[in-house]
C-alpha cells in the first residue's frame, strides 16, 4: 500500500469517527432532553397554577377592600341631613331626622329616624285635659313612654311654701273646692327637671260665670268661615262660566250697550222736541207784531 493511499484511509477514518461521535452526542442530548421534559412540564404547570391562585387571591382582596369613592359617598350621605321642627315649644318632645341625599326610590327627602328634643323648662299656665262642674283632669308634660319620667305635683299657696302632693303619676284628678286652687307639675328625668306646667282650678260658680261672660267666638268664627268659603266658590263658578261662554257674554253685553245707546238717543230727541215746543209760543207773538207793523205802514 502506498503512503498516499494510507493517508486517505486515515483521513476517511477520522471523518467517519467524527460523524459517529456527533451522532452519539446528538442522541444522548435527545435522550437527556426527553428524560428532563416531564419534570419541566410539571414545573411549568405548577407555576401556572400558582399564578392563577395568586390572581384569584388578588381579585378577592380587591373585592373585599371598600372602594374610596363609596366611602366618600357614604360620608356625604351621612352629613347631608336636616333636623325637623320640635313638636313642642317647651319641655320635652320629638323631632324628625330627614335625609336629603341617597333616599331609596329616588325621593328627594326621607325620614331616617326620630329623636328626643327639648325646649325651655317653664311651660307657663296649661289647660286641663277635661273638666266638668265637679272635677278637673290635669296632665303633666311628657312623651311616650310615660313611665320613663317621674312626676311631682305641688299645691301652690300665696306667700307660702308649696305643698308636695302624694300623687306621682302624669294624670291628676282634682275636685273643685269652694276657693280657686293653683297646682304645679314638674317632669323629672334622672332627677333633673325638664318641664314645669301650672294649672288654675276654679270653683263651680267661677266656672259658670266664665262660661257666661266668655263670648261664643267659635260659632261666630265658623259662621264667618262658612260664608266666606261659599262666596269664594260662587265667584269661582261665575268666572268659570264667563270664561267658557265668553262669546255669548260678549254678545249679551254688546246688545245691552246698543240698547242703552238707543234709549239715550231717544231721550235726547225727546228733550230737543220738548225744548222746541217750549220756545215756539214765545216766537209767535213776535211774528204777529212784525206783521201788524207792516200792515200799519
Amino acid at each position: 500500500m502506498s503512503p498516499g493511499s494510507a493517508g486517505c484511509s486515515a483521513g476517511l477514518l477520522l471523518t467517519v469517527g467524527g460523524l459517529l461521535l456527533a451522532g452519539l452526542q446528538t442522541a444522548c442530548g435527545k435522550n437527556a432532553s426527553y428524560i428532563q421534559d416531564p419534570g419541566l412540564a410539571h414545573q411549568s404547570e405548577e407555576d401556572a397554577e400558582n399564578e392563577a391562585e395568586a390572581e384569584a387571591e388578588a381579585e378577592a382582596e380587591a373585592e373585599s377592600m371598600p372602594e374610596p369613592e363609596d366611602d366618600v359617598t357614604n360620608s356625604t350621605v351621612v352629613k347631608e341631613v336636616e333636623f325637623g321642627m320640635c313638636t313642642v315649644t317647651c319641655g320635652v318632645g320629638i323631632r324628625e331626622i330627614i335625609l336629603t341625599n341617597g333616599c331609596p326610590g329616588g325621593e328627594s327627602k326621607c325620614i331616617v329616624r326620630v329623636e328626643e328634643c327639648r325646649g325651655p323648662v317653664d311651660c307657663g299656665w296649661g289647660k286641663p285635659i277635661s273638666e266638668s262642674l265637679e272635677t278637673v283632669r290635669l296632665g303633666c308634660i311628657h312623651i311616650s313612654p310615660v313611665n320613663r319620667f317621674k312626676y311631682m305635683w305641688k299645691l301652690l299657696r300665696t306667700e307660702q311654701q308649696a305643698v308636695i302632693l302624694g300623687n306621682d303619676s302624669a294624670i291628676l284628678d282634682v275636685r273643685r273646692e269652694t276657693y280657686p286652687v293653683a297646682l304645679e307639675c314638674s317632669t323629672l328625668d334622672h332627677n333633673e327637671i325638664i318641664a314645669t306646667v301650672r294649672f288654675m282650678v276654679y270653683t263651680t260658680s267661677e266656672l259658670q260665670m266664665r262660661k257666661i261672660s266668655r263670648p261664643d267666638t267659635d260659632a261666630v268664627l265658623i259662621f264667618v268661615l262658612t260664608v266666606g268659603v261659599i262666596m269664594c266658590v260662587f265667584v269661582i263658578f261665575v268666572l268659570i262660566f264667563i270664561i267658557v261662554n265668553w262669546s255669548a257674554v260678549k254678545t249679551f253685553w254688546g246688545s245691552k250697550a246698543s240698547t242703552t245707546e238707543i234709549h239715550s238717543e231717544l231721550s235726547s230727541m225727546r228733550y230737543k222736541d220738548s225744548t222746541s215746543l217750549d220756545q215756539s209760543p214765545t216766537e209767535i207773538p213776535g211774528n204777529e207784531d212784525d206783521a201788524l207793523s207792516e200792515w200799519n205802514e
